[in-house]
């Protein structure tokens, strides 16, 4: 690689430079205070699915979550951080090892609530930057009119998948069939919220008091893209502590790296009150309102050129 395609992709970043000011002023209007929190931590959540890179006897962040929750369990209602995450063993045309998060965090929200929020940051971001509601991508013109359609995740599997949510639990096949059966069946023209995860997949997550088999997890997808990952909070600490005992055994059986228990974040959790969050690509937000291909095209640099 050279300067070159530094040079050939400076329209999407310029897009993806007017995004970051669109997305900081959404939340300004909506009372949310901008933080920043430590890059590197000593204990991250111990999630057997993503793996944390280790920096000088810590690890770099794979989320700023356990910080925020902190902050929100200290007092503070409303949060939000655009900042750099790191994850090891991702690269693709759609990831990176290095990547952008916008994370935020509402006191008293539910995870139906952040999902109205999470329409309104989007509408209204790609108003701002782009001037229209309308997106395309490989060719299809995405309409951004609210509301988005929902679909439960065991409803998705029954239409799309060829195997029930519970088999595919127990066969240990539910994210392959995420990835091969379900996500490539959504309607490429409307966005659309995957919610109502199974509870195994969703280790911070609280479950539904009238199923408790159910986590109030949600996903939003565009144009094929998942953009974010959002729930109402776990905030009880002795059952948040079990699940990452639980990650931890998973972790142990493939064979991964042990993890210490974040206890500062445990410690905080009981003061916590109930609230929802949301994480969002901004890298993958930022391919959508540029059409591009490739997470490449909206970084300025990748890891082949160090």
């Amino acid at each position: 690689m050279t300067v070159f395609r530094q040079q050939g992709i400076r329209h999407c970043l310029q897009i993806r430079h007017r995004l970051l000011n669109a997305v900081r002023a959404f939340f300004c209007r909506h009372d949310f205070l901008e933080v920043e929190t430590p890059v590197r931590t000593p204990a991250p959540a111990p999630e057997a699915h993503i793996e944390a890179i280790s920096a000088d006897g810590a690890f770099l962040q794979t989320s700023p979550e356990l910080y925020m929750k902190r902050l929100l369990a200290a007092g503070y209602p409303r949060i939000f951080q655009i900042c750099r995450t790191f994850r090891a063993k991702e690269r693709g045309s759609r990831h990176l090892p290095e990547f952008t998060m916008l994370e935020w965090y509402a006191a008293d929200f539910t995870y139906q609530e952040m999902m109205n929020q999470t329409e309104s940051l989007i509408c209204e971001t790609c108003e701002k930057v782009l001037g229209t509601r309308h997106l395309r991508r490989h060719g299809t013109a995405i309409r951004l009119d609210r509301p988005w359609p929902k679909i439960t995740v065991e409803k998705a599997f029954q239409r799309f998948a060829h195997s029930t949510m519970n088999a595919a639990l127990a066969d240990q096949s539910f994210d392959e069939r995420m990835a091969m059966e379900i996500e490539p069946a959504l309607d490429p023209a409307r966005p659309i919220f995957l919610y109502d995860y199974p509870a195994e997949k969703a280790a911070l997550a609280r479950l539904r008091n009238d199923n408790p088999h159910v986590a109030e997890r949600f996903e939003a997808y565009i144009g094929g893209l998942e953009i974010c990952n959002g729930f109402s909070e776990l905030i009880d600490p002795d059952q948040q502590r079990r699940r990452f005992e639980m990650e931890l055994k998973r972790r142990e059986k493939q064979g991964l790296d042990a993890r210490p228990m974040p206890e500062a974040f445990l410690a905080a959790l009981g003061r916590m009150p109930p609230a929802a969050g949301n994480a969002l690509g901004i890298d993958r937000l930022a391919m959508l309102l540029s059409n591009a291909e490739t997470i490449d095209e909206v970084s300025a640099f990748v890891p082949e050129e160090d």
